[in-house]
């Protein structure tokens, strides 16, 4: 399977944080969900990709080209859809558009204006003035117009109401038919992937904890409620993120045969969604519901 993305030993140490060491990697055709708490590494690995931060050591391909040797041609095969805006802000739309097309070599202006229709963009009121969702609306649809091979989301959904994330997941799902096309989706409303994410990546604290198809993921995950009598047991071994109640625990195991030997010991096994791995895996025991 070919890939759009390659990731291989980053890392960037600041002064109180340090990526350390990742490697992962984007197969073509596919959305691939960047997870974790913030804090936790997902816009410096984006911005290290994107040649924003000046990395310490390791590398980075895209469509099979050095990052830095060939951004320039790179970037004009990238979108990007930021969680904050990047505009001028006194602008109207209109005129951004103008701004943004002129920077790319594949502008296509019949598919720039197909989506502010469909996304009912104001194409004369100042970028100010538009709302979140308009301004998320607005970077989907420049990204789209010059042809991008692959998107690349950091927190796109965030703060936006559930009408306006439906109608960008499902701008995504249409995106991704297309399988010379790659979808990078970084954000910790992990609902979102659960609907149209293929495979998942999830960082915490500057290191890749796992990288995974979705399908995988969940299936071989399994959220255990028990009493506290098994957690002074060897089972607890196979137990993450536990966290206790007066009258018994919650906790992750990883592993159908873990899960199974809970299930026998008198635990209850349910299927987990993507949130409750995130949340298991980064939290820390406690003694307290």
């Amino acid at each position: 399977m070919e890939n759009i993305l390659e990731v291989k030993s980053l890392t960037k140490t600041f002064q109180d944080f340090t990526l350390s060491n990742i490697s992962f990697s984007l197969p073509r055709g596919f959305i691939t969900g960047f997870i974790g708490p913030n804090g936790s590494g997902k816009t410096t690995t984006i911005k290290l990709i994107m040649n924003l931060l000046k990395k310490d050591r390791g590398e980075v391909s895209i469509f099979g080209l050095d990052h830095i040797r060939h951004e320039r041609e790179i970037k004009n095969r990238i979108g990007f859809v930021y969680d904050e805006s990047h505009f001028y802000e006194e602008l109207t739309v209109e005129r951004m558009k103008r701004f943004i097309a002129s920077a790319y070599n594949n502008w296509d202006e019949e598919k720039f204006r197909s989506l502010a229709g469909k996304f009912s963009l104001p194409l004369n009121k100042s970028i100010k003035d538009l709302s979140r969702g308009m301004k998320v609306k607005f970077s989907l649809a420049a990204a789209l117009s010059h042809k991008a091979d692959l998107l690349i989301m950091d927190e796109p959904t965030s703060g936006l109401d559930p009408v306006v994330r439906s109608e960008i997941l499902d701008i995504l799902h249409d995106v991704i038919q297309d399988e010379n096309k790659g979808v990078f989706f970084s954000t910790h409303i992990t609902s979102d992937l659960d609907r149209i994410a293929d495979y998942i990546i999830m960082i915490y604290k500057g290191e890749i904890l796992f990288n995974k198809t979705k399908d995988e993921l969940i299936e071989e995950h399994a959220v255990i409620k028990g009493p506290l009598s098994l957690l002074d047991t060897s089972l607890k071994n196979n137990l993450i993120g536990i966290k206790k109640g007066i009258y018994g625990f919650e906790a992750l195991t990883a592993g159908k045969e873990a899960a199974d030997a809970l299930v026998k010991a008198g635990a209850a096994a349910e299927k987990p969604a993507l949130e409750d791995i995130m949340l298991y895996y980064t939290r820390k025991e406690n003694g307290n519901a």
